[in-house]
């Protein structure tokens, strides 16, 4: 390492770690005391244990017709009832919440990642800010879900393609948000010493700027978590989702549409657990907002 280098370390780093065991404590304490994040926090953690190991632990098959048993309300052998094919619709809200939730992990981990390299670059170099950001205002210039509905369209159904859809319509959100925390901490006082120390633009960007903006990311991306999921459920919904057979909450919705007098139970119970977990994400977002975010 380079004397210059190791100056830099010795200023940033202490910036980036600028909270002691004292104020890690108080954070902590106000996570584990803020009733809305807690509540949250319990909603996903439950949703997150049921698709992990749901399909475990669960006997039944969701694609597995029987004809005798079309149509049963909710009863203590099928908790969510049954549809048109006989399928126990517990058993495929379960299987249909792992392929939910890690569809929503995907977009999160591409968009979040693509979204920050592009607002980290666009906030920090301003030659690249008018040719990036431009990029992204002209994608912001639609509606996430209407952008993500017209991608999908056009790449066919399919997980992957789902995927791609959703990281694309909610990338240049995070964009924003990490180009805008990248600005204000471009002129801080680590961050000039670093310059004065000699130390490349890269390494001052990802080794002192970035961690220092990691609270408001992470928040936007537990929205964006929220986003994907409901986003997903309403393309699975239009067709454009994963294809069936295989469950996912859109198209158990979606197989239910024309029963909904004879059965609204096809309907409603998938839509309370949609309601459910995004409610979850968003309390714990908020929560999250209200602990980590210096402004409020």
């Amino acid at each position: 390492m380079t004397r210059s280098a190791a100056i830099a370390d010795s200023v940033a780093p202490a910036t980036v770690d600028h909270m002691g065991a004292p104020a890690r404590r108080r954070i902590l304490s106000k996570l584990l005391s803020h009733k809305g994040l807690t509540i949250g926090a319990t909603i996903v953690s439950l949703v997150v244990i049921a698709a992990l190991v749901g399909p475990l632990v669960m006997q039944g098959d969701p694609m597995k017709l029987s004809f005798r048993t079309r149509f049963l309300p909710p009863s203590a052998e099928h908790w969510f009832g049954t549809d048109h094919y006989g399928r126990d619709i517990f058993t495929r809200v379960i299987y249909g919440s792992h392929l939910s939730l890690a569809i929503g992990l995907a977009v999160v981990l591409i968009a979040g990642t693509g979204g920050t390299l592009i607002g980290a670059l666009a906030g920090y170099f301003k030659r690249l800010d008018a040719i990036l950001m431009r990029v992204m205002d002209a994608l912001m210039a639609f509606p996430s879900l209407m952008l993500a509905i017209g991608i999908a369209a056009a790449l066919g159904s399919g997980i992957a393609n789902v995927v791609i859809a959703l990281s694309v319509a909610y990338m240049p959100r995070t964009a924003r948000i990490v180009r805008a925390s990248v600005m204000t901490l471009r002129s801080a006082e680590f961050v000039e010493s670093a310059r004065v120390a000699g130390v490349g633009h890269m390494r001052i960007l990802f080794r002192h700027i970035l961690p220092n903006s990691m609270a408001p990311l992470i928040i936007d991306l537990t929205f964006i978590f929220a986003y994907a999921v409901l986003a997903d459920a309403a393309l699975s919904f239009l067709g454009v989702g994963p294809p069936p057979p295989a469950p996912s909450w859109g198209n158990i919705i979606a197989d239910g549409r024309d029963y909904i007098v004879e059965a609204p139970w096809i309907t409603i119970c998938p839509g309370i657990v949609i309601g459910l977990t995004v409610l979850g994400l968003n309390l714990f977002g908020d929560g999250l907002r209200d602990v980590l975010d210096p402004r409020l």
